[in-house]
């Protein structure tokens, strides 16, 4: 197991959830940080909370614009000499069905959940490869399921885990080791949002077989990222038995496997659909606002 203590790790979307708390987990192990986010004022909170500069630099950036993340890396290593961990974390998503979602925010939710892990991923890798490090990318049990009215952010977080496994590649004989992330639901804002925004998100989740609807506190799944950074794991499941739908993939795809929810879609679709009809936005509030700044 890798000690973090004086490691360099940077990690997106750090303002607030798992990135936040992966921060303050790995800084009581003495690592330092480079956080970005979009999201300025927890930003900076949080660095003061850490220390400050000398062991957390913040830095407001948007994954989607490859300057601003080769920007935010350089600013690192001046800082600190280098980048030891890239943690790709930053991610958002939207509301409605394929017919109702707008679709410029159908594309936004694919630029920051695919496109931004390629351009976090792009501008550390030099340092990383250097420091013979580790990259993880945050993915999602969602790249193993399907729910409706989440097309964007399950077919995001697909290409996001098969972005990890083609880095893994392509880096091991550098002595880099790449890991994905895959959670069931976290108790982040983004889970939040969406519960307050939409009764037909609850009311899907209360629908899920088994654990599949339960929601995991940002504590537990900030430990188990930490302890997967730690031993440089090729995959992190949270929960746990969130692994087990990797290998039954192909079953979990089948219209039995699939039959409670098919059920449920006709009734659930066009009321999500009509809730995001009344909201204006196919986005959450605090979403839309830092995407609007």
């Amino acid at each position: 197991m890798t000690s973090m203590n004086g490691k360099v790790v940077l990690i997106t979307g750090g303002a607030r959830g798992v990135g936040a708390e992966v921060a303050r987990r790995l800084h009581a192990k003495g690592a330092r940080l480079v956080l970005t986010d979009l999201d300025a004022e927890p930003l900076r909170a949080l660095a003061e909370e850490l220390g400050g500069p000398d062991r957390a630099l913040t830095v407001v950036a948007d994954v989607c614009d490859l300057a601003s993340m080769e920007s935010a890396v350089a600013q690192g290593v001046e800082q600190f000499g280098g980048i030891d961990v890239v943690m790709a974390n930053a991610g958002i998503a939207s509301y409605g069905s394929v017919l109702a979602v707008d679709p410029a925010t159908f594309r936004r939710v694919v630029d920051v959940n695919l496109v931004g892990v390629f351009h976090t991923v792009r501008a550390a890798l030099p340092s990383i490869i250097e420091r013979r490090g580790y990259v993880l990318v945050v993915s999602s049990l969602a790249a193993y399921t399907a729910s409706p009215g989440l097309a964007a952010y399950h077919a995001s977080k697909a290409g996001a885990e098969y972005f990890a496994n083609t880095l893994r590649l392509e880096v091991a004989h550098l002595g880099v080791d790449v890991g994905s992330a895959h959670m069931a639901w976290i108790d982040t804002p983004l889970v939040q949002d969406a519960k307050a925004d939409l009764p037909a998100f609850t009311k899907m989740l209360a629908a899920l077989p088994g654990p599949l609807g339960k929601t995991t506190s940002v504590q537990a799944c900030g430990s188990r990222f930490v302890t997967g950074i730690e031993k440089r794991s090729s995959r992190i499941n949270v929960p746990g038995w969130v692994g087990a739908l990797r290998w039954l993939r192909p079953l979990v795809q089948t219209p039995i496997a699939e039959r409670d929810i098919r059920r449920l879609a006709p009734v659930l679709v066009p009321q999500m659909d009509a809730e995001v009809a009344g909201l204006g936005r196919s986005l959450s509030a605090r979403t839309q606002a830092l995407e609007r700044e």
